[in-house]
């Protein structure tokens, strides 16, 4: 990895720590009663863990468009390029089964937020892997 994405992926992780840590003492130092602010917290959990799940059912779906229309350019690729074309579409079929099965996981409640963020993270490497080949 280049320095300067090393550098950004720090300050994005910087940024993101300090706005939690922002959010956290707003809620916290706010004239509210521990019963409003407990709600309160509650309330933005259930938000971000739905932002990340309308996220991920995004990405399942531009998934299963993209694989679709891999098999079409598939045909036109060397055999060399094809193997790896046909590589990356089996991890994106993977990543879109994966978000699936977190999914109905997440509306059952039954799953966690590292489960629910691993599964994002692969189904968005599967989207960059696939549209390296479906670019073109």
């Amino acid at each position: 990895m280049s320095k300067n994405n090393h550098t950004g992926r720090k300050i994005a992780i910087g940024s993101a720590a300090a706005g939690v840590a922002g959010y956290l003492a707003g809620i916290l130092t706010a004239p509210k009663s521990g019963k409003q602010t407990r709600g309160d917290i509650i309330d933005k959990g259930a938000e971000v863990k739905e932002e990340a799940e309308m996220q991920l059912q995004a990405l399942n779906v531009e998934l299963r468009d993209l694989i679709a229309k891999s098999k079409k350019e598939s045909l036109a690729l060397s055999s060399k390029a094809r193997e790896e074309f046909d590589e990356a579409v089996v991890a994106a079929k993977d990543a879109q089964n994966k978000a699936g099965t977190i999914l109905k996981s997440v509306k059952a409640g039954q799953a966690d937020d590292p489960r629910l963020n691993k599964a994002i993270k692969q189904a968005k490497q599967a989207k960059k892997n696939l549209g390296k080949y479906l670019k073109n």
